[in-house]
């Protein structure tokens, strides 16, 4: 396999010249804790890939047979899979009990140059429970990057009961320091819109505002309304930023960057009770079960929104009139655009045709829109919009003594592996066990070279893993696996070292969350 992914690029290179436009300057500040671009791991290939970089006159980039160095050493693709990784435990019990989380680890590999996924994960601090998202942009990375920052606000702050809301409040208008919300678990390498952070307060603040003066709101939301209403509100929130006068150029500027591109999102609520997953798009939540036999079983918590989702796809087309069946959904996208039937912002698939247009028209005079990484366009048979919305499907699941582990991923992993592989890839990673099926009588009356290739899928299946985090473990074999399920080096060094051009075309960002569960709590106690 990896030596047809070498031969494909090769010949790629060699044929034509693939461009990718560089529209916005990269800024790094001098400390680097919250930098503004993501670390991407095209950056940090060996040296003989930098020094060959070509730039043509109009500042695009240029792949040449130079740049295709597929010569790394299992140094550098370690340091490439493992910088932006991240594991955190976490105390057994804290100030109000137990934890349902007992540590989790995460990870992520970039495609795109800038990288489009986030992640995000915190601790509610006044209501119980922990939550986790990953978010996977499209159009750029400006609307992942918004809702990694605000999304888990609007869940908590649904959640939290009145009296908290009043102290909030209180707080604010006294200039007094306010409760805190939740407590982030942050990796060095994650972003924040340092420039837009007092628009986001100001819409949550309007947001609890209109929570106190609802009189059905005194103990709070549960889980499952407050992901509902969150991803709701934060998208009209995203809606209307874009919309209204800000005397701020940078944050109108970022406001609009974020209200047309795109981001799908997958989010889990998890306490003592159980796991809410609330998605939108085609992010993916997978349970890991342990089976009394000690072997692994994969339980879905989220539904891809696309095109192999039957029922999504019904779901739209009913939603618009019957001459537009044929063309609501074409070559499997919506419009024959977009992939994902669900998402934040991707206001180009919401708004009127007319409202896109003045919005556009409302910028300074000679901005231009590619400085902004506004891809705009009108997709075809756009009659009657809006075609697109936010609504999470939201699946609950109680917590149960084989209830082992939950893993968070973008498409990009999913697109490597199916469910029941990446939860016993994690589930051997956990147990440091490797079960094997007995060998079947079929199997027995193989050929020599039948034979032969089934001991390589065997003996791949126990080869000791090479990472300490699970979230590593998981990318490292979505990207390396070989022709019969082994991890290959070779298949492994060529996708990691695909210059910035190529990247994206054999591989996506990958983005993934482990949260290992106190099963514990499912336990009968006894007396």
């Amino acid at each position: 396999m990896y030596s047809r992914v070498y031969a494909g690029v090769v010949k790629r290179a060699s044929s034509y010249t693939l461009t990718l436009h560089s529209t916005v300057p990269l800024k790094r500040p001098h400390h680097c804790h919250f930098s503004w671009w993501g670390s991407s791991a095209c950056d940090r290939l060996c040296n003989t890939y930098e020094e060959s970089r070509k730039w043509c006159l109009h500042g695009k980039y240029l792949s040449t047979r130079q740049d295709l160095d597929f010569q790394q050493s299992r140094v550098q693709i370690n340091s490439i899979l493992r910088t932006n990784e991240q594991s955190v435990n976490l105390p057994e019990f804290d100030v109000r009990g137990l934890s349902a989380v007992r540590k989790f680890e995460s990870n992520q590999v970039a495609a795109n140059t800038p990288n489009e996924d986030r992640r995000s994960a915190a601790t509610c601090l006044q209501s119980k429970g922990m939550l986790f998202g990953v978010f996977d942009g499209h159009g750029g990375w400006a609307c992942a990057q918004a809702v990694s920052e605000r999304l888990l606000y609007y869940v908590a702050v649904a959640m939290m009961p009145k009296s908290c809301l009043e102290e909030l409040e209180r707080c604010m208008e006294s200039g007094k320091c306010v409760l805190p919300i939740l407590q982030w678990y942050k990796h060095h390498t994650d972003m924040n819109y340092r420039d837009s952070a007092s628009l986001y307060i100001d819409h949550l603040r309007v947001f609890w505002q209109e929570l106190l003066n609802n009189e059905d709101h005194e103990a709070g939301m549960s889980p499952q309304e407050a992901l509902d209403c969150a991803f709701k509100r934060l998208d009209a929130d995203i809606s209307l930023e874009a919309q209204v006068p800000l005397s701020n150029g940078l944050m109108r500027s970022t406001a609009i960057q974020v209200a047309f591109s795109g981001s799908t999102a997958c989010v889990a609520h998890v306490d003592t009770d159980g796991i809410y997953v609330a998605n939108t798009g085609d992010c993916r939540a997978v349970l890991g079960v342990q089976n009394q036999d000690g072997s692994w079983s994969a339980v879905p918590l989220s539904l891809d929104h696309n095109s192999q989702n039957k029922a999504e796809v019904e779901r739209i087309k009913a939603q618009h009139p019957p001459s537009e069946r044929s063309t609501v959904i074409t070559d499997d996208r919506l419009l024959g655009v977009l992939m994902p039937l669900r998402s934040f912002g991707d206001m180009k698939f919401k708004w009127s045709r007319q409202l896109q247009q003045s919005i556009l028209a409302s910028l300074e005079p000679g901005m231009d829109l590619d400085s902004l990484s506004l891809y705009h366009y009108t997709p075809p048979n756009y009659l009657t919009p809006p075609y697109l919305e936010v609504t999470p499907e939201i699946i609950y699941h109680k917590l149960r003594p084989q209830d082992r582990f939950l893993i968070l991923a973008t498409d990009g992993l999913w697109d490597e592996l199916q469910n029941e592989e990446a939860v016993r890839l994690v589930g051997e990673h956990f147990s440091g066990v490797h079960i094997q099926a007995p060998v079947s009588p079929a199997e027995k009356k193989l050929k020599l070279g039948q034979m032969h290739e089934l001991l390589l899928r065997r003996q791949a299946r126990a080869s000791p893993a090479l990472d300490a985090n699970a979230a590593t473990h998981l990318i490292r074999h979505a990207l390396g696996m070989g022709e019969y399920r082994e991890l290959s080096q070779e298949r492994l060094a060529s996708m990691l070292a695909l210059p910035e051009d190529l990247a994206r075309m054999y591989r996506d960002d990958i983005t993934v969350t482990v949260l290992y569960l106190n099963s514990d709590l499912a336990r009968p106690h006894q007396g």
